[in-house]
């Protein structure tokens, strides 16, 4: 009896743990958390994306007549090589974000991430922030591997980190809000398919949009993807298809309108809850 009454008055002495307005450690942990899940398999979320890339790079280069082309006064394969690392880094953003929540659903284990306390915005920090991790990490080993076969140079590095991390954020918060509304694997592989890989394709990632009829030239200055690759391009070449800073501004401002929908959907548990 007098162990166990000392036991309760030393649990009654441990003073429960003050989070403040920032959960500081449960936001670090679901960070981590983010990270490690992808770090864990890089073969197949940091390599392969690599491998991709550099075949399609040499696909465009040798099968179809690239090499010898100019684009905007550049080598036709040095202007494509920020086009393919932008597409590889906004995919693997959204399918980094888009898998933690829809595979956290389907597995019925997305209640660990709900019950710790963390506010909405906080949740959606720490999920969107692995996103964006994964996507610079993989464009940065893409980049590092096209300077094993290509004379790959910086014309404006600020450019290219800003409109690097917004492009990514902008992914990942779109993963989420797939994520969050798919209820199974094939309603994420729909809007992969006839939503991201569209907008990937038509943002000039392949070609320059100054070669499109100007109907289509007045189509694509309302894709945000092209903003997100032509303003990537230009910190790399120093040249750009549309106005950088029109770009520069829109990517924010997106960030913004679709960081409201995520957290609103957070904080009203659409579809996480139910």
């Amino acid at each position: 009896m007098c162990r166990m009454a000392l036991i309760d008055q030393k649990l009654t002495q441990i003073a429960p743990r003050t989070i403040g307005r920032v959960n500081t450690l449960g936001l670090w942990t679901l960070y981590s958390r983010e990270v490690k899940r992808f770090l864990n398999v890089f073969t197949q979320t940091l390599m392969a994306p690599v491998i991709t890339t550099l075949l399609f790079l040499a696909v465009f280069a040798l099968a179809l007549g690239g090499l010898g082309r100019t684009v905007g006064g550049v080598d036709y394969i040095t202007f494509l090589a920020p086009g393919l690392m932008m597409m590889t880094m906004t995919q693997n953003s959204f399918a980094n974000t888009s898998s933690s929540i829809l595979i956290a659903k389907v597995q019925g284990n997305i209640v660990d991430i709900l019950m710790p306390p963390l506010a909405p915005w906080e949740m959606a920090l720490g999920i969107a922030a692995g996103g964006i991790t994964r996507g610079l990490m993989v464009g940065l080993t893409v980049f590092f591997a096209m300077m094993l076969f290509l004379p790959v140079s910086m014309a404006h590095p600020l450019s290219v980190l800003w409109f690097a991390i917004n492009a990514c954020m902008m992914l990942s918060l779109l993963g989420m809000l797939g994520g969050i509304w798919a209820q199974k694997y094939d309603h994420i592989a729909a809007v992969t398919n006839f939503i991201i890989t569209p907008l990937s394709f038509l943002s000039g990632t392949f070609y320059s949009i100054d070669r499109l009829p100007d109907t289509w030239v007045a189509v694509a200055h309302f894709n945000p993807f092209f903003y997100m690759i032509d303003g990537f391009r230009y910190g790399f070449i120093g040249h750009a298809d549309g106005n950088i800073l029109i770009g520069a501004i829109l990517l924010p401002v997106v960030n913004l309108i679709l960081w409201f929908v995520t957290h609103r959907l957070i904080a009203t548990g659409y579809r996480l809850k139910a």
